[in-house]
């Protein structure tokens, strides 16, 4: 879908660089590909934050601790019959 940004005079001059130096097929798939990138980035970022909320949660880390135990003994039996 069509969509129109405003960018500084340098970032299109470098974007046509690199375009016309054939190290990205179009314009519009490097932008992509940034938008991309910067997207999963921001969304690893939220991630983050929510893991460090949790941290604080005593209901979560009980939840956490609980599963471990009730893990421990299937977990030891698994490493004895790989190892």
């Amino acid at each position: 879908k069509k969509a129109t940004f405003n960018l500084h005079t340098e970032v299109l001059a470098e974007l046509d660089e690199v375009v016309a130096q054939g190290r990205v097929h179009s314009k519009n798939a490097l932008v992509e590909q940034a938008l991309l990138k910067e997207l999963k980035e921001l969304r690893r970022q939220a991630r983050q934050r929510l893991w460090q909320e949790g941290a604080k949660d005593p209901l979560l880390l009980k939840d956490i601790k609980d599963v471990e135990t009730a893990f421990r003994t299937a977990d030891a039996e698994t490493a004895q019959r790989i190892g």
